[in-house]
């Protein structure tokens, strides 16, 4: 089994920073990708950014330019910086882990993972 712990949520004004964090542990010989994804009341999931191993990345649209992912592998932890953030970012983030060897491009298209955390709230205000 893989855990996922995530912390670093919180509010913010809007055009504020945050950064997510996500420490990985259990089985994680197997992950290959790593990713996050939020979910806002009353919506589906959706893809944020996902990374693989050698660093390659993909980020949803509505984030793309003011959202940065990250991972170290020796510490096996996973970041997400988060710039300008906007009120129609609210919501909940989770970070997610999968074994498939497949693009970061599918895992933000589908936010489908293996393993996901708890999640942790952002919430950003006008």
């Amino acid at each position: 089994q893989v855990q996922l712990v995530e912390s670093g949520g919180g509010s913010v004004q809007s055009g504020g920073s945050l950064t997510l964090s996500c420490a990985v542990s259990g089985d994680t010989s197997s992950i290959y990708a790593l990713g996050w994804f939020r979910q806002a009341p009353g919506k589906g999931r959706e893809g944020i950014a996902a990374i693989d191993p050698d660093g390659r990345t993909s980020y949803g649209d509505s984030v793309k330019g003011r959202f940065t992912i990250s991972r170290d592998n020796a510490k096996k932890t996973l970041s997400l910086q988060m710039n300008r953030l906007k009120p129609e970012d609210t919501a909940m983030y989770y970070c997610a882990a999968d074994s498939g060897h497949l693009r970061p491009l599918y895992f933000v298209n589908s936010a489908s993972f293996e393993f996901r955390g708890q999640g942790t709230q952002v919430t950003v205000s006008s």
